[in-house]
């Protein structure tokens, strides 16, 4: 049975339609698939990108948290210098203090007789030579000329041995200094010092950490004392 021109066109129509509605639903299908695939696409950069945030942020703080025991450790330790040079300094100043009373012995005559003699006389026994010059102030000279006779006598009850002891004239001691002697042998390659500064240095040096002690306590830090 021949087909009219109108049940053609109307079966085209139809194909048609149903080709549409195919194309359609595979279109909305392929959208539905690429929104899928964009959204999982779209939350795995944004995981990745967090994890890259999350990951710079913590070495941020991890770089942070180091400087700041950095710098806490730099502040306690310019904490601990400027307390110990606070204590060396109150340490050197009754050390100072020691040194101005040192200079009010020579006021004592009687006293400074009797220093003045004990220090050349442990001085000639150290050099154990027999020409021997003693170097003062030109103060004390008149002093130790006195002296001299008796110190030689005695070395030589000692000794059995003479020496011969003699001022320099011509170098002394500074004036302000706190007195004492220094003794010189072999043209002046030996030298004693026996000033009565550079003692109280031998005996400071030994006595400081109980300085330290007197006036600060005992630091529990410190396992030696020296």
């Amino acid at each position: 049975m021949a087909l009219s021109d109108a049940d053609v066109q109307k079966q085209i129509k139809h194909m048609m339609a149903f080709i549409e509605q195919e194309a359609n639903e595979k279109a909305e299908e392929i959208d539905a698939k690429a929104e899928e695939e964009f959204n999982i696409e779209k939350g795995r950069l944004v995981q990745q990108q967090r994890l890259k945030i999350m990951e710079y942020y913590e070495k941020k703080e991890k770089q942070v948290e180091l400087q700041k025991k950095i710098q806490s450790s730099n502040m306690l330790n310019q904490a601990r210098l400027k307390v110990l040079k606070v204590r060396e300094d109150h340490v050197r100043n009754v050390l100072d203090e020691a040194r101005k009373r040192l200079g009010e012995v020579a006021r004592d005559q009687g006293k400074y007789t009797e220093i003045v003699k004990l220090l050349i006389t442990q001085g000639i026994y150290q050099l154990t030579e027999t020409n021997v010059v003693i170097r003062a102030r030109q103060a004390d000279h008149p002093l130790i000329e006195s002296l001299i006779p008796g110190i030689q006598q005695e070395y030589k009850n000692v000794v059995k041995k003479d020496i011969n002891l003699k001022l320099d004239q011509e170098n002394f001691l500074a004036a302000d200094s706190c007195g004492g002697v220094e003794l010189l042998a072999a043209r002046g390659r030996i030298k004693i010092t026996n000033t009565l500064e550079n003692r109280l240095e031998l005996i400071a040096q030994k006595l400081i950490p109980e300085i330290r002690t007197a006036l600060f306590g005992r630091n529990t830090n410190r396992r030696f004392t020296d």
